[in-house]
């Protein structure tokens, strides 16, 4: 009779056991798919706020490249002096300056449109500073026309961070 019994219970509990283990898998599913969801609209909130930020960081570097560019750059700072030292420093203030001045907008592009400006930004210091070491520029006036009889010959070091930057946004939409 007590055998009986046991069986009777485990037929009840088994079918019990088995409708819990069901709900158990259910409910789980259930809640990573309502919690993946969640995070999906969270990110896609995120995402439209984020947007405008990201767009104003990529005119930012744009506008930092153009800015840099050497013909660009010689035509708005003047040398104070005829000294080609003083000039040439004053050139590369002037740059270091404008990219102190972009620093934090680095959050809102990717890593390598970072690498690519940093770039951009050195291969001009250097260009400039390569000019400054020609035996021809011998005075401010001799370095603008060495660095832009350069630049005619070849192109800006921000044209390549320019068109990727373009590249970039163009991949945003």
């Amino acid at each position: 009779m007590e055998i009986s019994r046991i069986l009777d219970l485990f037929m009840y509990a088994i079918p019990a056991i088995i409708t819990g283990i069901i709900a158990y898998y259910f409910f789980r599913e259930h809640t990573k798919n309502e919690d993946g969801r969640r995070r999906f609209l969270l990110k896609k909130e995120l995402q439209v706020n984020a947007m405008p930020l990201r767009l104003q960081a990529y005119e930012r570097m744009a506008l930092f490249l153009e800015r840099i560019t050497p013909s660009k750059l010689l035509i708005r700072v003047s040398p104070i002096s005829s000294s080609k030292e003083d000039y040439e420093a004053l050139l590369i203030h002037t740059i270091e300056q404008e990219f102190e001045h972009n620093l934090s907008q680095q959050i809102y592009v990717s890593d390598k449109c970072w690498n690519i400006v940093t770039a951009s930004k050195n291969a001009t210091i250097q260009l400039i500073r390569k000019a400054g070491l020609s035996e021809k520029a011998d005075s401010a006036n001799k370095l603008r026309e060495i660095v832009l009889t350069e630049m005619m010959e070849r192109l800006a070091p921000s044209d390549a961070g320019l068109s990727f930057i373009k590249e970039e946004v163009s991949e945003m939409w």
